[in-house]
């Protein structure tokens, strides 16, 4: 079984209280818009870290994120990518690959908006955990954590911060 930490669009902020959450994971996942490579350092620096950057971030984090991230979490196919829409408003960019190759978890960042939903078509679960850094029109700040153990994705819990 393996904790997850799922996060967004941190737009160059990381403090105290994201590190406390990250030190209660065994895995992080950044779905884009890192900004400073800071923020992923600290993560790194507590945890392993999977991540993708989004369309604010620069060559330094394009350099060392790819643009999609698929990987096998214990018996889960996962995607993450920053712009990916949701079920029934895909992103042109990714729309053929997820119907003609489904993960099972699919995740994005990009709205700013928190949103986990099946898509019943696709026989996937789509996350996207908003966003945690302080730039945006956001006025809650929020993350996601969840387990996964074998193809059971379970325990889901919102964590949000106020402004």
């Amino acid at each position: 079984m393996k904790k997850i930490l799922l996060l967004s669009d941190t737009h160059s902020y990381i403090d105290n209280t994201i590190l406390k959450h990250v030190k209660q994971a065994d895995e992080v996942w950044h779905a884009g818009d890192i900004g400073d490579l800071s923020v992923t350092d600290a993560i790194k620096a507590l945890k392993p870290l999977k991540a993708v950057y989004g369309n604010i971030d620069d060559d330094k984090a394009r350099l060392e994120f790819p643009e999609n991230n698929r990987f096998m979490c214990e018996k889960v196919d996962v995607w993450i990518t920053h712009i990916g829409g949701y079920p029934g408003h895909y992103n042109m960019r990714i729309r053929d690959e997820i119907k003609t190759n489904p993960p099972k978890l699919f995740i994005c960042g990009h709205s700013h908006i928190l949103k986990v939903m099946p898509d019943k078509k696709l026989n996937l679960i789509h996350m996207n955990p908003g966003a945690i850094g302080k730039h945006g029109f956001h006025k809650v700040r929020t993350m996601l954590r969840f387990t996964i153990d074998g193809i059971k994705i379970d325990n889901l819990e919102v964590i949000e911060f106020s402004r």
